[in-house]
């Protein structure tokens, strides 16, 4: 899987997951390593795309809707 069929993968989980996910379980649902997911999650945030709430240990990922 390339780099841009994992950020639209990812993209499609985030939209779909209001309450967040954490880069393991994107990895799973993803079904990519998890150092792929850091990298693909690391680019959407840089292009502002994804939000990221830190509780506790756990980094939540979130979809930024569009405003």
């Amino acid at each position: 899987m390339t780099l841009d069929q994992t950020i639209k993968r990812i993209k499609e989980l985030l939209q779909k997951d209001a309450r967040g996910l954490t880069i393991q379980e994107i990895a799973r649902q993803a079904k990519v390593s998890r150092i792929t997911a850091a990298r693909a999650l690391a680019y959407l945030e840089g292009a502002g795309l994804v939000e990221v709430r830190v509780i506790g240990n756990c980094r939540l990922h979130y979809w930024r809707e569009a405003q």
